[in-house]
């Protein structure tokens, strides 16, 4: 049976590249919310965005941070990674900056989310505890190849780590 996951990523720039991860199928993700449900979720304030998270979060087993170009130290970002890490739920980062978006276009490497959030009774970064990969190959076909070859096991170390980390 198919882990149930928790996707977090920055909106604009990345839904086309969380897409495609998102259709490998090797775990199950929560629904993408549109367009137009993203905007009248936001339209709601912080508490309704908030509800929402909760929401999607709820009976997942990880969250996998879909790491962009402009993804690390965003507010919302950092909220879900916060979440999920107190929810007992493990937590695993990929970048995504190597896949092509209907453009056919990549982007640069952004900075790892995990450095901009505190792991708190150890007061180190989350980054010295959690994994963030930056998938091997060439080129966005062998970069995707990677993700759906290794998605599942990273997923099932992060509730492993997660587990070990109190």
């Amino acid at each position: 049976m198919a882990r149930r996951c928790f996707f977090s990523f920055h909106y604009k720039p990345d839904s086309q590249r969380a897409a495609q991860v998102r259709q490998i199928g090797a775990i199950e993700g929560n629904k993408p919310a549109t367009d137009n449900d993203w905007e009248t979720i936001t339209k709601g304030g912080n508490s309704a965005i908030e509800k929402w998270i909760s929401e999607q979060m709820s009976g997942k087993s990880c969250t996998v941070v879909l790491v962009g170009s402009e993804t690390a130290d965003r507010k919302w970002i950092n909220h879900e990674i916060v979440k999920s890490w107190d929810k007992g739920m493990g937590v695993v980062g990929i970048y995504i900056h190597g896949l092509k978006n209907l453009d056919g276009k990549t982007a640069t490497k952004g900075n790892n989310p995990f450095d901009y959030v505190t792991h708190g009774p150890t007061q180190k970064k989350l980054s010295t505890i959690v994994k963030c990969y930056n998938p091997a190959g060439e080129d966005s076909k062998e970069r995707y190849a990677w993700i759906a070859k290794h998605l599942v096991n990273a997923v099932e170390e992060a509730i492993k780590i997660r587990s070990e980390n109190q």
